[in-house]
């Protein structure tokens, strides 16, 4: 059996993309309150596996999860991308006519903005989780309280479904990286089938420092699917880059590793993974 640390509940979106990664797999939640948590369950006992959201097609990246990985040493062994479906759900004694405000994640209620505005008599309450807004109404009967979540989280904790399908962007998609402690990566992830990587690096604040490393990863054939900046601590307007690459060829993508590794002032793998 696999233990997976998670942020959220039962029934949270982090929930559904680890049954869905490790699907026909026997695995045991461990869920916690923040993505701090997560690592901090693999520290404790390395064979913990951690899934973490990482980045949204309407919010964006989560630049806090990039730090906490690389701060980690965290191997990344795969990815998820879940389809985001919210619905709005309350009490089974409760309607429209009763419902004066609904809680939910701070990013679910932005995603669900039209819906809202379509509703200006039911007032948007922000919350930890989306799943975890369903467990506190049907834990304390919460009367004239509604959640946004998914659909699959109201049927867990009981409550009822007054409208499915509320989020405003029907194509939102949210990507999840399964991660484990570096001695555990191998058994997990496949490297034959690998077609995917990770890395962060960071280069010189000089003219040209990063296209000569774009330029190098472009003539070896390595598609660059994602770019994101974090800034340098102490060091002004330097930064880290955090990469996403995808390759057909994996001898030829490490030799575009070797290559680019002089230009840099440091460079890590984050991991070395099978493209979802």
């Amino acid at each position: 059996m696999k233990r997976i640390a998670i942020q959220g509940f039962h029934g949270s979106f982090h929930d559904i993309a680890a049954h869905q990664y490790f699907h026909g797999e026997q695995i045991q939640l461990i869920c916690c309150a923040t993505f701090e948590q997560v690592y901090e369950n693999m520290r404790r006992d390395p064979t913990v596996i951690g899934m973490t959201a990482i980045e949204n097609t309407i919010a964006g990246s989560l630049l806090h999860n990039y730090q906490l990985l690389r701060d980690s040493g965290a191997t990344v062994v795969g990815e998820y991308k879940l389809h985001i479906e919210h619905c709005i759900c309350c009490l089974p004694d409760d309607d429209w006519s009763t419902v004066t405000e609904v809680h939910s994640h701070p990013v679910a209620l932005a995603q669900c903005n039209a819906f809202l505005a379509n509703h200006p008599d039911i007032k948007a309450v922000e919350a930890e989780d989306t799943a975890g807004s369903a467990e506190y109404i049907a834990k304390y009967k919460c009367k004239g309280w509604a959640a946004i979540c998914n659909a699959s989280a109201a049927k867990l904790y009981g409550l009822k479904v007054l409208q499915d399908q509320i989020q405003d962007n029907k194509h939102n998609y949210t990507r999840f990286l399964v991660v484990a402690n570096p001695n555990k990566a191998d058994f997990l992830r496949p490297l034959e089938k690998a077609n995917k990587s990770s890395i962060v690096f960071h280069v010189a604040h000089e003219e040209g420092s990063l296209s000569k490393v774009l330029t190098i990863l472009s003539f070896y054939g390595i598609n660059l699917t994602k770019i994101q900046s974090l800034p340098v601590i102490g060091c002004e307007w330097e930064y880290l880059f955090y990469v996403d690459l995808t390759f057909d060829n994996l001898t030829r993508y490490r030799q575009s590793i070797d290559a680019i590794i002089p230009l840099t002032r440091s460079l890590r793998i984050l991991g070395e993974y099978e493209a979802c």
